[in-house]
């Protein structure tokens, strides 16, 4: 790129945000690209947003680093991130650009339904203290009563027909994850910020995410609230549901029993659901959480390559990639990356305590029905049972599948 240092460089909206003393985040918010700079660079950004030319971009540059500042070399750059407006034929709208995938499966457009004076009261301090409160609620019942913790061979069939319990469940799974990412997006449209929803996998399980890229638009102080809005509404399900529980028990409520069993259903997906929010080495919601607080730039990333470093696999282009990572992702990546392969059993474990029971049950109960073969009834219905109980994880395997394989072809290539 070539450009006279008395031209004006347009610039697509970028959004530049301090990180420490000398850093700045700077992105578009348009199609989810962030990238840390020198903080210098945010002070070329923001003269050129003003509309000045290279050469008083230059001059403001060398003023605050105290030496001269190669504004062309970082202009280039800025094009090869897809900063500049004349790349897309813009005129620095952003409306038109599409946002970078992040899921293999998502929407294309972010959300801006909803206006944000409408759902900020539901993220102010006095919605957060309930939020709180209703987590302690739940934790303070299961202190008292273990006799309501979820017992998964009993609590995950309300009905006595196994299969019929197995279908009770995708009601509740579904508006449980529904409601969980509805409230990363209210917790981000109270901010302002866009969205959008998607589908990813960890390891073998599906999950449904909230693309919350442009969180990383937010000071690190702002950006807790749509990471954890996720979490606060499943406190509020829980707390609702452990006190239909304790209102059956005491005899305040007398509904039919099966109402009863449903409530201990519904708490064991739930309890289930916000336990694999803990499991931070697979990037859920609290793994965002303590990026955010560690100031990190790449952890995922950094940790791999210093596993691959301590098992004597780091390749020339990999080390000089960890050469260049920050001082917060090497300390942090130090301890994380054992945490992350201790993960592995800790997901081993979350499995077999609590879905391997159940899957184990159902396939058992399938696998009698199908011995009756293809010609009766009972034959199909378990069938749909079954497949619409592990249709999820057969997703995910699928596109774990595609994920390899496409590794593959790359390194082929």
């Amino acid at each position: 790129m070539t450009t006279s240092g008395s031209a004006a460089v347009r610039l697509r909206p970028l959004s530049v945000v301090p990180e420490g003393e000398d850093e700045v985040l700077v992105g578009d918010p348009a199609t989810g690209t962030f990238v840390t700079m020198p903080a210098v660079g945010g002070v070329v950004i923001a003269a050129l947003g003003r509309g000045a030319s290279l050469d008083e971009a230059a001059a403001e540059a060398e003023a605050f680093a105290g030496q001269p500042v190669d504004v062309p070399s970082f202009v280039a750059t800025l094009g090869e991130l897809g900063f500049l407006a004349e790349d897309t034929g813009e005129e620095g709208s952003g409306d038109a650009a599409q946002p970078v995938r992040t899921a293999p499966i998502q929407a294309r457009r972010w959300m801006t339904s909803v206006r944000p004076e409408a759902v900020r009261p539901f993220f102010g301090p006095v919605a957060w203290a309930c939020y709180a409160a209703c987590l302690l609620f739940a934790l303070g019942v299961f202190a008292v009563r273990p006799d309501l913790v979820p017992d998964p061979a009993v609590d995950a069939f309300p009905f006595d027909d196994i299969g019929l319990s197995a279908l009770a469940w995708l009601p509740f799974v579904w508006f449980a994850a529904a409601s969980h990412e509805c409230g990363h997006w209210l917790g981000a449209r109270a901010l302002g910020l866009q969205t959008r929803f998607g589908v990813d996998r960890r390891m073998i399980m599906l999950v449904f995410e909230t693309d919350l890229t442009q969180v990383w638009t937010l000071p690190r102080r702002r950006r807790y609230g749509p990471l954890l809005a996720g979490l606060a509404v499943d406190s509020v399900l829980l707390a609702a549901l452990l006190t239909g529980r304790l209102l059956i028990d005491s005899g305040l409520w007398t509904p039919p029993a099966l109402v009863g069993s449903l409530l201990a259903a519904w708490v064991f997906i739930k309890v289930m659901q916000m336990l694999w929010q803990c499991l931070v080495f697979l990037r859920t919601d609290l793994y965002a959480v303590l990026v955010n607080a560690l100031g990190c730039r790449n952890l995922w990333r950094v940790k791999s390559l210093m596993l691959r470093r301590a098992f004597g696999r780091l390749t020339p282009e990999q080390a000089a990639e960890l050469a260049d990572a920050t001082e917060a992702d090497l300390r942090a990546g130090r301890w994380f990356r054992w945490v992350w392969l201790a993960g592995l059993l800790g997901v081993a474990a979350w499995f077999c305590l609590l879905l391997l029971p159940v899957f184990a049950a159902v396939l058992s109960w399938a696998a009698d029905g199908l011995a009756e073969g293809p010609l009766s009834a009972g034959f199909w219905y378990r069938l749909l049972c079954a497949g619409l109980l592990l249709g999820p994880e057969t997703l995910a395997l699928a596109l774990a599948v595609r994920e390899y394989a496409g590794r593959f072809a790359t390194r082929r290539a």
